[in-house]
């Protein structure tokens, strides 16, 4: 349920930022789905969401040990 959390924060972070993270290189990694239907790009940044959660886990990780 935690990475599920995870995986839903991540996504909706990864949105939010995606003009920026997309000049970094994010949002084009394997997995991420990009089309187009009737003029509008739909983007599922499905392999840059699971990044950036193993990041957020790593980070919360390193965090509780110091505490």
């Amino acid at each position: 349920m935690r990475w599920l959390i995870t995986l839903i924060a991540a996504f909706v972070i990864f949105n939010s930022l995606q003009g920026w993270l997309r000049r970094i290189g994010l949002g084009r990694l394997p997995g991420d789905l990009e089309f187009t239907v009737r003029g509008r790009v739909w983007s599922f940044p499905f392999g840059s969401t699971v990044f950036l959660s193993l990041i957020a886990w790593v980070l919360s990780r390193l965090v509780a040990r110091l505490l």
